[in-house]
């Protein structure tokens, strides 16, 4: 369970909670979510435009098998057991990743676009993030 503690609301929730587990005498982890940025989250999306433009896939295709698969399988692939299928994989969700994850997943995709002779913008290359941004617009129909 998450807790916003600038919430006087979740204050009381999560006192509640810590209250009856104290009361249980349980062993807990307690941990701090770092949010990925907007900036994060639209830089990653503009990288991996870019590399659909270049490979003539769609966005979609680009992010499940060049960047979760390909690059982050460590980060996004989990094996599942399907009492029917059997071993199954399971990608997870961009939007679980922890801030680090974040930045560990775009390095990598980075790298490896790098390798396939690719021009794989920094976040302060603001100019050609925004070509990129305008291209991907411009090709929307086939990303």
């Amino acid at each position: 369970m998450q807790y916003n503690l600038s919430s006087q609301l979740d204050v009381a929730r999560i006192q509640e909670r810590l209250n009856a587990l104290l009361k249980k005498g349980a062993v807990v982890e307690l941990t701090e979510k770092a949010f990925k940025t907007p900036n994060q989250n639209r830089y990653a999306h503009l990288l991996m435009g870019m590399v659909g433009l270049e490979v003539g896939e769609p966005l979609e295709y680009v992010k499940v098998e060049y960047f979760k698969k390909l690059c982050n399988r460590d980060i996004f692939v989990r094996m599942k057991e399907d009492k029917y299928v059997g071993q199954i994989e399971e990608i997870r969700s961009f939007t679980d990743l922890s801030m680090e994850e974040t930045s560990l997943a775009i390095d990598r995709f980075k790298r490896w676009g790098r390798e396939q002779g690719w021009v794989m913008p920094d976040p302060c290359d603001e100019q050609l993030l925004k070509e990129i941004e305008i291209m991907m617009g411009r090709y929307r129909q086939y990303l």
